[in-house]
């Protein structure tokens, strides 16, 4: 029996100094041309939290928009600014002084420190948090004097934590040589693990589920924690875990670049549905390198810096309750060794080839989750509207399979499609960020069949030229419980086919005397 999915959650910090001293252009080019004028214009384009909080995407990705109501809001929607709250229905956007200190909280080996008079300022909001429980409160120290931070930041290679402009606490290095647990990389990690805690939260308080019922997390991040004699050994999930309170749960990191979220969702409903587990979260952090990514194109049109937003997701997988939408285990797309990485090969290995395996058209899909790439972030540094260029190329590969007419080309993409709206966290756009929205429509009964795909270059990691992807079928409940079994009419049907089975089994062993 299929497992389904009880709920998700998403959430996204505003980081505005992580932007300016994290985010990989930005050191870089500190390294390489510290005197640029990019970099001098780059503070006049940092958002503010409020201007983050008003921005359409942005609420769109906590749930406070639908992606319909998006599409029909003319782009570019950076100056356009929303109602901005801080709480939706799927989580939240926090702002960067808080998740500080929950990044502190996340620290169990002393590595992080922060200022004991910024503490103090932010501990008393920090605590009134929702989901922030007492367990939580009671890991934030008191902070540290100032000449410690700007001392360990000076003379021992820490990585500064700014807020405001100004200097506010440090990560400090795990080891003197290994630049596995370097400051940066630790810091990279915490703020991974941060907001993977941070999602964990909400989908508990989404889906309603005791904490001790949780029995696995499967992390899908861009990151990776270990040392020199491991690196990216692992283990974010357990360790995200563990700070959330899932003191049930084992876990285990998946990686597959940005597809990673769809191989962890399809791993997930495997082990619940092979009956391993009962309760999975597949959840993922954010990352912090590709803050402002395409901030110099951002700054060179004069825009905002809009990829300030550090990103999470959480979602849970569970035994079949007769409600709640389903995986279809059986309809799984996947790019192959020997698949080809023609955008044509790609689509047909993902969309066309399960779906006529499974005796579907492309029509029959209601709506498809691509690599929902924001395109007000991505349209300006020539990249183009990426959900749009990939719904175009299902459609076309529909003409010509003949499942569409030419003539419906517009009105599939349309139907079938959605406009961007996720930030560009590597693995977080692709395909996950529409589950919450998706499980809402098929309860609803506006969508039957959702596809989620998820995308990955395998070839950042110089260790093949390989692409990647696989692709999942959400749909409606067969309504058929777990706990409620099979029907007599079903356990009539199984018996008989077993009995014929049983009657042409020695019917051709007879036959086999006979010879």
């Amino acid at each position: 029996m299929n497992s389904v999915i009880k709920g998700a959650s998403y959430v996204l910090v505003h980081t505005p100094d992580m932007v300016v001293e994290n985010g990989s252009t930005q050191t870089t080019e500190r390294i390489v041309n510290p005197e640029s004028d990019y970099l001098k214009q780059l503070p006049k384009h940092i958002r503010s939290y409020e201007q983050a909080l008003g921005y359409l995407p942005n609420q769109t990705y906590i749930g406070n928009c639908t992606p319909d109501e998006l599409a029909k809001v003319e782009q570019p929607w950076y100056d356009k600014p929303c109602e901005g709250k801080r709480f939706g229905k799927f989580g939240e956007i926090m702002p960067q002084e808080e998740f500080y200190l929950l990044m502190q909280v996340c620290d169990v080996f002393d590595l992080m420190y922060l200022e004991k008079s910024f503490v103090a300022a932010v501990k008393p909001t920090f605590e009134k948090h929702p989901l922030i429980t007492p367990e939580i409160v009671a890991r934030v120290h008191e902070g540290v004097e100032q000449e410690q931070i700007e001392a360990f930041v000076k003379e021992e290679h820490a990585e500064p934590i700014l807020h405001g402009g100004k200097l506010v606490g440090y990560v400090k290095r795990a080891h003197d040589v290994d630049v596995n647990l370097s400051a940066h990389v630790i810091l990279e990690n915490l703020v991974s693990k941060a907001s993977s805690v941070l999602s964990l939260l909400h989908v508990v308080h989404n889906t309603g589920i005791d904490k001790g019922d949780v029995d696995y997390v499967i992390d899908c991040c861009e990151e990776a924690c270990g040392d020199m004699n491991q690196r990216g050994g692992g283990n974010f999930a357990k360790a995200a875990a563990e700070i959330a309170g899932l003191t049930g749960a084992s876990g285990c990191d998946v990686r597959g670049f940005c597809a990673g979220p769809s191989h962890a969702m399809i791993t997930a409903a495997s082990l619940v549905k092979a009956g391993t587990y009962r309760n999975v979260i597949v959840t993922a952090g954010g990352c912090t390198a590709k803050l402002g990514m395409n901030g110099k194109d951002h700054v060179k049109k004069d825009m905002p810096v809009l990829e300030d937003m550090v990103g999470g997701f959480s979602v849970l997988v569970s035994q079949n309750d007769g409600i709640s939408p389903e995986i279809n285990n059986g309809i799984c797309g996947r790019h192959a060794v020997g698949t080809g990485s023609s955008p044509q090969a790609v689509i047909s290995s993902l969309v066309l080839e399960p779906l006529q395996k499974a005796g579907l058209k492309i029509t029959d899909i209601d709506r498809y989750a691509v690599e929902m790439q924001n395109p007000d972030i991505t349209k300006p540094a020539g990249a183009g509207d990426v959900p749009l260029a990939n719904y175009k190329m299902i459609a076309a590969l529909a003409v010509k399979n003949g499942d569409l007419e030419r003539a419906g080309l517009n009105a599939f993409v349309q139907e079938h499609g959605m406009a961007g709206w996720a930030p560009t966290q590597g693995h977080i756009p692709s395909g996950v960020p529409y589950i919450g929205f998706c499980c809402e429509d098929i309860l609803a009964g506006r969508v039957k069949k959702a596809m989620i795909i998820g995308k990955g270059s395998l070839f950042l990691g110089r260790m093949t030229n390989l692409f990647d992807g696989v692709s999942f079928i959400i749909q409606e409940n067969s309504h058929e419980s777990e706990e409620g079994g099979v029907s007599e009419g079903q356990v009539k049907s199984l018996i008989a086919k077993a009995m014929r089975d049983f009657a042409l089994s020695l019917g051709a062993a007879g036959t086999e005397e006979s010879r």
